[in-house]
């Protein structure tokens, strides 16, 4: 099958796109170690937006993985995911802030670096989402995808570091319209002493109607609640 597009998210670097109704995003870690900070939208409507809370909750998770939904706050279906290779990406650990980065890396600014200045995942979705009339109100838990977070026996969460080899990919198929923004760029838990974002490639297929139930069959059995969020997902259009 062959992308319809496909571009390479250099490290640091944010971008958006629609994906519309029907259509396939692969998202691929090129060198190994990358972090993608993703939100979502419904495309056509942007006051209903990525609901991660009722996303995991309704799915009894604490990670996502092939097979779960990424929901919206009216319960339909943003974006499910039906292929992964890692197994687990994380819901829980946000982005990191321009505050967070100079503490841990150093000053990185432009006057010093250029093009090359640190960048932050919190100031990076709110550049790209200006382009859509977006503001920082509308900024909501993000998926960080590559990654992983463990906890200790006190509850205390932890990065898991080369839990993605170069390669690794996963697929999230849109059942609607929806507006996605991504940030290539670290962890905020991730322990590294240098700054040093990975590139992700995004690559776009149409999926032929004849094949959707069958690509999205993982999402939709995987849980009675989700088969009850496609079926509202696809009243939205009758």
């Amino acid at each position: 099958m062959n992308p319809l597009y496909r571009d390479v998210l250099p490290g640091g670097a944010h971008g958006s796109l629609v994906l519309r109704r029907g259509r396939l995003l692969r998202l691929t870690d090129v060198e190994g170690g990358a972090n993608l900070a993703l939100l979502a939208w419904n495309a056509t409507e942007k006051s209903e937006r990525l609901n991660l809370p009722d996303a995991l909750k309704c799915q009894h998770t604490s990670k996502l993985t092939r097979g779960h939904c990424l929901y919206s706050d009216m319960g339909r279906v943003l974006l499910c995911i039906t292929n992964d290779d890692l197994g687990w990406h994380d819901p829980m650990g946000g982005l990191s802030t321009a505050a967070e980065v100079r503490a841990r890396y150093g000053a990185g600014d432009y006057q010093t670096l250029r093009n090359d200045f640190y960048r932050n995942g919190q100031d990076n979705l709110l550049v790209e989402m200006g382009k859509w009339g977006l503001s920082r109100r509308d900024l909501t838990m993000n998926v960080n995808f590559f990654s992983k977070l463990a906890s200790d026996d006190a509850g205390q969460l932890r990065f898991v570091p080369d839990h993605s080899p170069p390669g690794s990919h996963v697929d999230l198929y849109a059942p609607m319209d929806t507006l996605v923004i991504v940030t290539a760029i670290q962890h905020p838990l991730d322990p590294a002493t240098a700054y040093g974002p990975k590139p992700v490639a995004l690559s776009v297929f149409e999926v032929p109607d004849a094949e959707a139930l069958a690509t999205t069959r993982v999402c939709r059995e995987s849980r009675p609640e989700n088969g009850r969020g496609f079926a509202l997902t696809e009243r939205y259009f009758s």
